[in-house]
């Protein structure tokens, strides 16, 4: 079982948190051009943060097969059966590296990050791969 980390989960909350403080802040200043920024803000990271509470697995595997979440907090059971690839893109960009865990299952593409996973999706992938076969 994969979850999100609880610390990101909190951050998520308080940056949403911080963002309406500063919201109210330039409400009363009358700086209306901030509050347009503001809100928009407070509320994508506030709903980013909420889905981290719901849902805080987002891969589980069992022997017969994974649970993905599907949406915003739905979850989807995919049988071994019907995965076609699991693999780890790695991608490059400012110096940095990423890498991203996407289950291939014919009809739909799941993608997770190591923010998602909690671990490194290459090591996810290695114990799905034991897991499938």
């Amino acid at each position: 079982m994969w979850r999100v980390r609880r610390e990101l989960a909190v951050f998520k909350i308080l940056g949403a948190v911080a963002c309406a403080g500063l919201a109210v802040y330039w409400w009363v200043g009358g700086d209306y051009r901030g509050v347009i920024l503001a809100v928009p803000a407070a509320a994508l990271i506030g709903g980013m943060g909420l889905r981290d509470l719901l849902a805080p697995v987002r891969l589980a595997a069992d022997e017969s097969g994974i649970t993905v979440v599907h949406g915003f907090v739905g979850r989807r059971h995919v049988p071994w059966e019907a995965i076609r690839d699991v693999k780890v893109d790695v991608s490059r960009r400012y110096g940095r590296r990423s890498e991203m865990l996407e289950i291939d299952t014919g009809d739909h593409l799941h993608v997770f990050s190591a923010h998602d996973l909690g671990a490194s999706p290459t090591e996810v992938a290695a114990e799905l791969r034991r897991r499938g076969t």
